[in-house]
């Protein structure tokens, strides 16, 4: 089963996989996410799920038992 992530403030949206990588997504749909270390220690991957929460897209993955993401993109003026 697929999951819906929908990218703001872009409102571009994406059929992904559970277990698919957010940067492979986001890449697939257009969607730039700035990275810098790629192991999730600088934060420029930062961004912001429909929660509040903040994860590192760099290393975060589509999760399970869900069938719609909201990822909200901001950037840091520092990258």
């Amino acid at each position: 089963m697929g999951v819906s992530v929908h990218f703001l403030p872009d409102d571009v949206t994406v059929e992904a996989e559970v277990g698919e990588p957010l940067l492979d997504v986001a890449e697939r749909a257009g969607v730039l996410i700035p990275t810098g270390c790629q192991m999730g220690s600088c934060y420029a991957c930062e961004v912001e799920v429909e929660e509040g929460n903040t994860i590192r897209a760099c290393i975060t993955a589509v999760p399970p038992g869900r069938s719609h993401l909201t990822i909200n993109l901001f950037v840091d003026p520092t990258w």
